[in-house]
């Protein structure tokens, strides 16, 4: 009976068998690879930060995406979105339904 073999043996038994040393060869040509195709070389399979530091920066790119404020380049500018926020809680203050002043809330009531 043939004895089954692992994933990672086949190719440590290719490395033994290789003339030149086997796995001290397979390091010097990981280390030719890393330099030819400029990539890190991680031997102990720890990780490094360094996929975190190739990505690219966001912030930039995250301020540029979005239009500067109307109300910062316009002292005069109003909001309509603001006014009409404005105009309801007036009406609602009018009929006490606004927001309680501070320390006048549902908690404040039960103590």
């Amino acid at each position: 009976k043939k004895k089954k073999k692992k994933r990672g043996e086949e190719e440590e038994e290719a490395m033994a068998t290789t003339p030149g040393g086997g796995a001290a060869s397979a390091r010097k040509i990981a280390l030719a690879a890393a330099r030819i195709f400029q990539t890190a070389l991680n031997d102990t399979n720890l990780p490094t930060g360094r996929k975190l530091l190739k990505r690219a920066l966001i912030g930039p790119t995250l301020t540029s995406w979005y239009p500067e404020r109307i109300r910062k380049l316009d002292a005069l500018f109003e909001d309509p979105d603001d006014r009409r926020r404005k105009v309801k809680l007036e009406r609602m203050k009018r009929r006490g339904k606004g927001p309680p002043k501070k320390g006048e809330g549902k908690r404040a009531k039960k103590k």
